[in-house]
């Protein structure tokens, strides 16, 4: 009996000293905001939602068309592409589980727990009681949304390091092997994002009984892997940091998925001029004089196709107009490089019309 007492009481020692646990995972049913057959996979990294539910931060759109991401790192990363059209970014309360603005969340940074596609990790709470305790078991800094996002900011070129460095070491290598041994081929650069390119492989059984992780390999290999070896030879818009659109001012580089390039003579001196989206390159195209450009002869043009982001001459494009996608200047002209890609962005974001550069008119840009 005094053996048995001994025995009970060092279990209860061991367990009154034992590390405290955080599961990123959603206890129950997350609260995703996102629609469609990829609303459970992050549109940045691809990594599943439910499983780091507790780091989860969304965006709700002016369009309707909400976004949710696995971390405050991959909202960062979108961050550019969506200035103008964000009515409320929303995070995930690690104890309720519940989606509340980011304006009244509280965040502990820097805690013992992982971070989420980063080294520091920002968990956040909607109440001073909820962050403290955890910072009791957890420590961190107690902080607010704004000074977490900026953190991620500044640390996004060494967490993209680091996330890559163990992607090749693993993920790359398992998802070749896995696509190359039970898949059916697969067009990366037909794919808008990489939830999308997962909720195609998984709903249409493209790899043969593969689990989550085996899924999450296949698609990096593919979006990241296969999709950037294909740009070999077809360059991307290249734009200047300090380059600013002629038309509205804005910083160009800010938006690389909207870029576009006119390359021109005037002056018998060759330039060139970068737009942040198609609908602001035409105007500067019908009515260079009117921003000053009086004179100017364009050579080329070039636009981004909206899925692989591909540098494609503007005159061979397909123009999807009037569709739920907004660009940073609002309703845009949404570029593609082949006839079939546009049909399907249309299909899939309530486009109205496809033009051909050669139909594009001062009329409809208005």
């Amino acid at each position: 009996m005094k053996k048995f007492m001994i025995v009970i009481m060092v279990l209860f020692s061991l367990c009154a000293y034992a590390e405290p646990e955080f599961e990123k995972a959603a206890t129950g049913a997350p609260d995703i905001i996102q629609k469609g057959p990829q609303k459970m996979w992050c549109p940045i990294c691809g990594m599943n939602l439910k499983s780091y539910y507790k780091t989860s931060h969304a965006v709700e759109l002016i369009n309707g068309n909400n976004r949710q991401y696995c971390s405050i790192r991959c909202l960062v990363n979108d961050f550019p592409n969506l200035e103008g059209q964000i009515k409320n970014i929303l995070v995930v309360d690690a104890k309720t589980e519940k989606l509340i603005n980011v304006k009244n969340a509280i965040y502990v940074m820097g805690s013992s727990v992982p971070g989420t596609m980063t080294k520091t990790s920002k968990i956040a709470f909607g109440s001073m009681y909820d962050a403290k305790a955890f910072q009791k078991d957890f420590g961190g800094e107690i902080t607010d949304f704004n000074t977490a996002f900026k953190s991620a900011q500044q640390s996004m070129s060494t967490d993209v390091a680091m996330t890559t460095a163990k992607k090749t070491k693993m993920m790359y290598p398992m998802g070749e092997s896995v696509y190359k041994s039970v898949c059916s081929p697969v067009e990366p650069a037909n794919f808008e994002q990489i939830n999308s390119l997962k909720a195609y492989i998984k709903d249409n059984n493209i790899c043969k009984d593969i689990n989550e992780g085996k899924l999450q390999a296949v698609a990096l290999y593919l979006w990241e892997v296969v999709r950037v070896s294909q740009d070999t030879g077809y360059s991307f818009i290249k734009v200047p940091e300090d380059a600013r659109c002629p038309v509205c001012a804005m910083f160009v580089a800010k938006y690389p998925r909207w870029a576009a390039q006119m390359t021109y003579t005037m002056k018998n001196e060759k330039k060139d001029a970068y737009f942040d989206g198609v609908k602001d390159m035409m105007k500067f195209y019908f009515t260079p004089e009117k921003w000053g450009y009086k004179g100017i002869k364009p050579e080329k043009m070039l636009v981004s196709d909206y899925y692989s982001q591909k540098a494609i001459d503007a005159k061979e494009a397909y123009y999807v107009a009037g569709s739920d996608i907004y660009g940073p200047m609002g309703e845009e002209l949404i570029p593609f490089g082949s006839e079939d890609n546009a049909k399907v962005f249309m299909k899939d974001h309530n486009g109205k019309k496809i033009y051909r550069f050669q139909e594009i008119s001062s009329k409809l840009l208005k």
